[in-house]
């Protein structure tokens, strides 16, 4: 559930309506979070509150958008809120991984959430293992999205438009009977659970998700933060070129150690 915290002011509200639910999926890469990491920092959204749930593996660490020695001591939580009222947008980013048969219990107390803050739509960001692709998912670019049906009545012209790709569904059965097409989105963590679940409770949601591989994820994040961007608008793209506009989000501080310290010295 949520809980808000004090800083928040009049912001730290459970009604968010008609706002714009952004969240992560934890998935191949954790490509969704580092994304997710990447708007928070480039709008300086504001931290209105927590998502305490038991689905999830405890944790606590620094401020991970810190930007003075001041905030750098600010506690984070493994699920924290954050909003941005002038763009009708509010961020849920995930920190640790869900802890094992919590998956369909945490996506009802989320959808119930979504419910009565009278959010207008969700939008999940995810991966899935690019490996794992079949012959037709091999062909043209990595990004994919989908729809549900409530959202498809809404914005179904704009994807057409912009030229995206929807998620295609693979043999359920390959070689054997290749005409039952079913959703598999391997890697993809809550992602497949999450969208059958909004579909069938009439919430609009959109998953757009990055095949990738694990490694070092912080290009795939941008491109799919990217992709975000060209359909909410979120920052100005001055440039079509994907370095370009890259370069226009911010990095967030906690990125320096993603990989750890650096080699020590002494070994050479």
């Amino acid at each position: 559930m949520f809980v808000p915290c004090d800083r928040g002011g009049g912001s730290a509200s459970s009604d968010f309506k008609d706002f714009t639910l952004l969240m992560p999926a934890v998935s191949v890469g954790n490509v969704g979070q580092l994304a997710t990491d990447l708007v928070i920092s480039t709008l300086d959204m504001t931290k209105v509150g927590y998502f305490y749930t038991d689905c999830l593996v405890p944790m606590v660490g620094n401020n991970p958008y810190a930007t003075a020695e001041e905030n750098s001591v600010e506690l984070s939580i493994n699920a924290e809120v954050y909003s941005l009222p002038s763009k009708k947008l509010v961020v849920l980013q995930i920190r640790s991984p869900f802890i094992k048969h919590k998956y369909r219990p945490f996506c009802q107390t989320l959808l119930s959430w979504v419910k009565s803050s009278k959010c207008a739509r969700v939008i999940l960001l995810s991966s899935s293992h690019a490996y794992q692709r079949d012959d037709e998912q091999l062909l043209g670019t990595p990004l994919r999205y989908l729809l549900t049906p409530d959202l498809e009545k809404a914005v179904g012209g704009l994807m057409q438009e912009l030229n995206w790709k929807e998620m295609e569904k693979v043999a359920a059965y390959p070689g054997i009977n290749d005409t039952e097409k079913v959703l598999h989105i391997p890697g993809g963590g809550i992602t497949k659970l999450l969208f059958t679940e909004s579909c069938s409770k009439g919430i609009q949601m959109a998953v757009l998700l990055k095949f990738c591989s694990e490694g070092d994820n912080i290009p795939d994040a941008f491109a799919l933060v990217n992709y975000l961007n060209e359909w909410l608008q979120l920052i100005k793209s001055e440039s079509n070129n994907s370095t370009d506009s890259s370069s226009q989000w911010k990095i967030p501080s906690s990125w320096r150690l993603l990989f750890g310290n650096g080699l020590p010295p002494a070994l050479f």
